[in-house]
Parts: C-alpha cells; structure tokens; sequence
C-alpha cells in the first residue's frame, strides 16, 4: 500500500514527517504571515488538508482535538476576571462617571488588539509560549524577562488571592469573617489555617489537572459568579436608588486637592491590569479545536466584550451603591448593613460567591505559572504533560511558596498596585508592542496603521508604568510621614 509517511526514529519528540512538499522550507523560522489563507487554499475543492498538508510547519493552526470556541472563551474570561473586578468601583469613583466607562471599553479595545498580535505572531514564528514569542523576535534575555513578569503577575496575583479568602472566612483587624458571623468564635478565627485547608482541600486538586481545557467547566461556573455578583449589585443598587438613598456619582474627576490627584495616578494601573490575560493565551490557543487565527481571535473578541459589560455594569452599579463611601475593595463594604431588607442575606451571597469565584479562577492563573516555571527551570526538556512527575512537583512547590507568601504579604492592594504598574504593563500592551516592531524589522511587513499602533500602545504602556511607579511610590513616603 501506498503511503505519504516515510520511516523515521522512533522517538518521543518527533512527529511523522509527509514525502511530500509544498514549498515550505522545512528548516525556517517563520511561516508567512497569512498562514491561515494559505491552509484554506490547500483545502479548496473541499479536500481535507490534513491528509495533503504537513501540520508541522504550521504547529499552532488545524488541531481538530481541544475545547471549543466557549470552553475557551470560559477559560480566557477566567484569566482577566479576578480580585481586580473589586476594585473598579473605587476606580470610578476616582476617575468619574464618564472617563471610567470610556476607559473601561478603551482598555478593553486595546487590550483585544494586543492579544489578536500574539496570536498572529506566534503563528507566524512557529512560537508555543509567550516566553517563546518573544526569544524568537527578541532574544533569549528578553525571553527571561518576559517570564520573571510572568512568574511576579501571576504569583502576586494568587497570593492575593489567598489573602482575600482568608480574611473574607476568618476576618480581619477591621473586617468580622464569615464564619465568625455564623459559627462565633473558634479556629477558623486563624486566618493562616483557613488559607491552608482551602489549599489542600480545594485549589491542590484543581491545580493539579494536567491541561487547561481540563478547567473549562470550573472556568464557566466562576464566570457565572461573577455575573451573579454583578446582578446583586445591580439589582440593590436599584432598589436604593428609587428608594432615593443614593447620592449623585461625580462625573468627571476631582483635581481640587493633592490627595484627589494622587488617587488619580494610583488607580491608572489598576485600570490597565484589568484586562491582562495574555500569559494565557498560548496555551489556551495551543488546545483549542480547530485552531486557527481567526477562531481565537473570535474567542478574544467574545471575551472581551463579556469583560467590559461585567467590568462596567461592576463598576457603575458599585460606585451608585457605596458612593463616596466605596471602599478600595469593594467587598469590605459588604460586611455591614446596605439599608435594605434582607441585607445580611445579601452580604453572605456576595462575600461567599466571592471566595468561590477566586477558588474557581486561582487554578487557571497557575496554570500559565507553572508552565512558564518550567519552561524556564527545564529548558530543554520534554512537554510538561508528558511528565506527571515533573508537573505534580512544580504543582506542589509552587502552591507552598505562595502559601507562605500569602502569610507575608502585610498589605495585598500596595502590592496589587506595583505589579499593575510593573508587571501587569510589560506583559500585556509592552512585549506585545515590542515583539510587532521587532518582527517588523525581520521582514514581517506591518502596515502603516500597525506601526503606529504599536508606537502608541508601546509610548503609553511605559507612560502608564512610569505614572503608576510614581504614584505609589509618593503614597507610601506621604502614609510614612
């Protein structure tokens, strides 16, 4: 019988290679940059180009195993909704009415753009990571760079989660906890146990899932609480507001004091952390079916336009609710009474679905954690999700380091704040600017309008970064002093 596949080594890295060729140089780095296109015109006729084309030189495009467009949407969505979500209503009421919403939908816009060059150019360098992206159009130094951002965003970020679950259960100095509200006084009153029981018991085995389409169900659920979380919001602040217990929200922002100003540049960063995702989206891209281009970038557009309804309705419906009262984390403001019947009810679901949405997205912020820890501590080595092993080490490891970070970390939104205006910037809009101008220069042919586009997210993302550093840093020598 007749066959298009030639004899080669048995060996686990090699895949079986096709006789034939379709004049594509086997041996370069780049594939052309309409990848796509060209797998469509192989499939003309209505012929399938897995039996004419070979799928090695286009490793990121035609996969016909993975999650779906919305199990991947799920996982994306999960990626950019977290404890930043709690902070927008304080945005807001820094920023105003109008400039936070047109921000909202501007970060989101922009972000999109960003992610949809990743994709594009992972493709177009043959590239399975963003620390790998960014090696082939940068260099290897670069690459480390870009995944020591990683390994801060991402830590950072899962011990704030842990954080935020301990003193919702167990209280804080100046919050009471939840099961100290139900059950009295007891050892869940130990916030550094609580943490612990819900590491074991809860996160370790989520986390432990070998592939992230694995999370595509847990990431639909926390997608889920989030909306409920915005409803609730919605629905009291209605309530309060015909009720005319709402005060009228500021429009625009306030520069009539120093400390109004310094607000000002502090929460910027928070804004621009609100839609980073992209340390996920390789390895979601790498598992979604059918992949192409165009199908994760339909995934991102979804995406985005879920994050900015929930984002904005979050913000908005918070902001009515509280007012000038709007805590910087808005669920400390769920700990008293709201004016309204039911209102310990209420206060429970929020705080409650609250943990349980943060429970549900921490293992897929790991997952993007662990995987670029290996790539960085392993170079060389075969595919994480060949070795069980290796995988349930760095899992293990990696939970006990943030553990014992989370039992360190006096004071979670300063943090929350440095890594905004650090890490958060470079991974999401500096990188992605950097790689297109880069690759630009290589022969990849950016229009006019994608130049420009890069210069300006590039010229704002450092601007932003500079601010927000700024910002912080005067505020914590102006709280000292």
């Amino acid at each position: 019988m007749d066959s298009n596949y030639s004899v080669i080594p048995k060996n686990p890295y090699v895949e079986l290679q096709f006789q034939k060729d379709y004049g594509i140089p086997k041996s370069s780095e780049f594939l052309p940059l309409d990848v796509e296109n060209c797998v469509d015109s192989k499939n003309a006729g209505g012929r399938d180009y897995d039996s004419d084309l070979d799928i090695d030189d286009y490793p990121l495009v035609g996969s016909k195993s993975g999650s779906g467009i919305y199990g991947a949407v799920f996982n994306l969505t999960t990626s950019i909704i977290g404890a930043g979500i709690m902070a927008l209503p304080a945005t807001m009421k820094v920023l105003g009415m109008v400039l936070g919403f047109i921000l909202i939908i501007l970060m989101g816009i922009i972000s999109e753009i960003s992610v949809e060059m990743l994709v594009r150019f992972s493709v177009f360098c043959k590239a399975e990571s963003y620390g790998e992206l960014v090696q082939k159009a940068m260099g290897k130094p670069a690459r480390i760079v870009s995944e020591i951002c990683i390994i801060l965003n991402n830590g950072g970020v899962m011990v704030v989660y842990l954080i935020i679950m301990g003193d919702v259960l167990s209280g804080s100095i100046h919050h009471q906890g939840v099961f100290d509200q139900w059950l009295g006084h007891g050892f869940w009153d130990h916030r550094k146990l609580i943490i612990l029981i819900i590491l074991v018991v809860c996160l370790a085995p989520l986390c432990a899932l070998q592939k992230i389409d694995s999370l595509s169900g847990t990431s639909a659920a926390s997608v889920a609480l989030a909306v409920v979380f915005v409803l609730v919001c919605f629905t009291v602040a209605l309530i309060k507001l015909v009720a005319g217990k709402s005060e009228s929200p500021r429009m625009a922002p306030d520069f009539g004091s120093k400390k109004a100003i310094l607000d000002l540049l502090v929460v910027i960063p928070i804004m621009t952390n609100a839609y980073v995702c992209h340390f996920n989206v390789q390895p979601i891209y790498n598992e979604l079916e059918h992949r192409s281009p165009r199908t994760m970038n339909r995934v991102g557009r979804i995406t985005t336009a879920i994050c900015i309804v929930v984002y904005a309705s979050t913000a908005i419906s918070g902001y009515f609710l509280f007012g000038k009262d709007t805590e910087a984390d808005i669920l400390t403001n769920f700990d008293k009474d709201l004016g309204i019947p039911f209102s310990s009810a209420i206060d429970y679901i929020v705080r409650v679905g609250y943990v349980l949405h943060l429970v549900l997205v921490f293992p897929v912020i790991h997952f993007s954690l662990r995987q670029t820890v290996d790539a960085l501590i392993f170079e060389g080595s075969n595919p994480l999700v060949e070795s069980r092993k290796r995988s349930l080490a760095l899992t293990g490891v990696l939970l006990v380091l943030i553990y014992i970070g989370s039992t360190m970390v006096p004071n979670i939104w300063t943090a929350f704040k440095f890594t905004g205006a650090t890490a958060a910037v470079s991974l999401g809009f500096i990188f992605p600017s950097l790689v297109a101008l880069k690759l630009n220069s290589k022969g990849v042919g950016l229009s006019p309008r994608e130049r420009v586009l890069s210069w300006v997210m590039l010229l704002l993302a450092v601007i932003v970064s500079f601010v927000g550093i700024a910002g912080n840093v005067y505020s914590l020598r102006s709280k000292s002093e």
